[in-house]
C-alpha cells in the first residue's frame, strides 16, 4: 500500500496508472465526456459497455439475425446457451465443459437450482441461508420453503464481515438439504472461503449453492476443484453483459442426472422439436434450460469474456486488489476523519472488488454525486459502495471519485 499523504494522492494515482499493465484495457470501454461522467465507481452494479459491443451488435442484427433469420437456430443458436456456458467455465468459472449454461435471470436460476436441491433428497428438509444475503436469495429461499414445507435455518452473519465455516458448524445436520451463500457479500465485499465451506457442507451430506454475482469476473473461481455442487451468477456486473443480461448457472456433472428442475419447458426436453405428449428431460445439462434462450442478449457478454480470456483472471485479480487497497487508503485519509467508517475487510484475501464505507449522510451524498457525474452506489442504511471493475477503472478516476465524496461531505457538514 502506498504511504502518500492527502496532497500527494495525485502523484500516487498517476504512478499507479503508469505502472498498471492493464491500463490499455480502459480504452476498450465506452465512456461519455468527463462533464457527463467523471468517475464511475459502480462496476459492481453495472459494467461499462465495450466499444467492440457497439460494433458487434449491429453486425449481429444484419448478418446472424437479418440474413440467416430462422436458419440461425439450426446453425448455431440452439447450442448457444451451452457454448457460451462452456466458455464461461473455461475463462472465469474454473469448470470443465458441459456444466454451465446461460439463460433466465439470477432469480429464476436460483429458484430452479435451490428447489431441485431441496427435492433431491426428501429426507432433508432444511435450507441454510444468511440473514444478510442479497434480498433475492433470501426471498427465493422463503418462497421455496413455503412451497415445500421446508425449514429455514438462518446464519446470523455480521454485515461488516461475512459467513465463515465456524458460523455453519451448529446449523448443519442430517436434515440440511442445501446451503445458499454469496461468495462475495454484497454489502461489505467479504470474500467467503468457498473451498472450506463447501467441504464442510459436504461432510454433513448436504448440497452447496454459491451465488457468484459479486465475484465472477473479478475473483478467480475454481468450481470444479472446490467440489461445488451448484452456482448461479449474473452477467451485468464484472462481465459487462448490459442491463438485464441473462444469468448463468453451474451444475456439477455428477448431479445432472439426479436433479429435476421444477420449470419444465420445451427447450429442456430430450427432443425439443419432437412436440411429444409428455415431458422427458434432456440427458445432459440442457435439462435445466426452460424456454427460448436470449440469443441477442448474450452477445455483449461474449465480448467481455473474450477480453478477460486475453488478459487472464490472475491479472484481473491483481489489479482488483491494488484498486481496493488504494480505495481503502483514500477512504482512511479523506473520509474517516469526517466521521465515515470502513466496513469492508482489510485483508485482501477476504475482500472482493468493492469496499463499503458507512456514514449517516451517505444517502444525501450519493444523490449529489450522481448529479455531478460521480457514480458510487448506496445500500441502506448508511453504506456507500465503491465498486471497482479492474479492466475499466483507473487509479486517478478512483482518486477523483473519493475526493468528490469528501467534498460533498464537507459541503453538508
Amino acid at each position: 500500500m502506498s504511504t502518500a499523504t492527502a496532497p500527494d494522492f495525485a502523484t500516487a494515482s498517476a504512478a499507479l496508472d503508469a505502472a498498471d499493465p492493464l491500463a490499455a484495457c480502459r480504452e476498450l470501454f465506452y465512456s461519455p465526456a468527463p462533464d457527463v461522467l467523471s468517475a464511475y465507481l459502480d462496476g459492481n452494479s453495472l459494467g461499462r459497455p465495450l466499444k467492440a459491443t457497439a460494433e458487434n451488435l449491429p453486425r449481429f442484427v444484419e448478418d446472424a439475425w437479418g440474413s440467416r433469420l430462422i436458419r440461425g437456430w439450426d446453425e448455431k443458436w440452439m447450442d448457444e446457451p451451452l457454448a457460451v456456458g462452456d466458455r464461461l467455465g473455461e475463462v472465469v468459472l474454473g469448470a470443465a465443459p458441459g456444466q454451465a449454461f446461460v439463460g433466465d435471470s439470477t432469480s429464476v436460476l436460483l429458484y430452479k437450482l435451490i428447489r431441485a436441491a431441496v427435492d433431491a433428497n426428501p429426507g432433508r428438509d432444511e435450507i441454510i441461508v444468511d440473514r444478510d444475503n442479497f434480498p433475492t436469495d433470501r426471498f427465493i429461499v422463503e418462497g421455496i420453503a413455503a412451497e415445500r414445507g421446508a425449514t429455514i435455518r438462518w446464519v446470523e452473519s455480521r454485515p461488516s464481515d461475512g459467513v465463515r465455516p465456524a458460523d455453519l458448524a451448529e446449523l448443519l445436520n442430517e436434515r440440511t438439504a442445501v446451503v445458499v451463500l454469496s461468495h462475495v457479500a454484497y454489502r461489505s465485499g467479504f470474500l467467503a472461503d468457498a473451498p472450506a465451506i463447501t467441504a464442510l457442507v459436504h461432510q454433513a451430506g448436504a448440497l452447496m449453492l454459491w451465488d457468484l454475482c459479486h465475484s465472477v469476473g473479478s475473483v478467480p473461481l475454481e468450481l470444479d476443484a472446490w467440489g461445488v455442487d451448484l452456482a448461479v451468477g449474473c452477467t451485468y456486473k464484472y462481465l459487462n453483459g448490459g442491463p438485464g443480461s441473462p444469468a448463468f448457472a453451474y451444475v456439477n456433472k455428477a448431479l445432472q442426472g439426479q436433479l429435476r428442475q421444477p420449470i419444465q419447458g420445451w427447450m429442456g426436453a430430450h427432443d425439443p422439436f419432437g412436440m411429444t405428449d409428455s415431458y422427458r428431460p434432456a440427458d445432459n445439462l440442457r435439462r435445466f434450460i426452460t424456454g427460448t434462450p436470449p440469443i441477442l442478449a448474450m452477445q455483449p457478454l461474449k465480448d467481455m469474456v473474450e477480453l478477460i480470456g486475453s488478459v487472464g483472471m490472475d491479472a484481473v485479480r491483481e489489479k482488483s486488489v491494488k484498486l481496493t487497497e488504494y480505495a481503502l487508503e483514500l477512504a482512511d485519509a479523506l473520509l474517516v476523519p469526517l466521521g465515515a467508517k470502513v466496513v469492508s475487510p482489510r485483508d485482501p484475501a477476504e475482500r472482493g472488488s468493492h469496499i463499503t464505507v458507512d456514514h449517516p449522510r451517505f444517502a444525501e451524498v450519493t444523490q449529489k454525486l450522481w448529479e455531478r457525474g460521480v457514480i458510487p452506489d448506496f445500500r441502506p442504511p448508511h453504506g456507500l459502495r465503491i465498486g471497482l471493475s479492474p479492466l475499466s477503472t483507473g487509479f486517478a478516476e478512483l482518486e477523483h471519485g473519493v475526493l468528490s465524496i469528501r467534498d460533498v461531505l464537507l459541503e453538508l457538514s
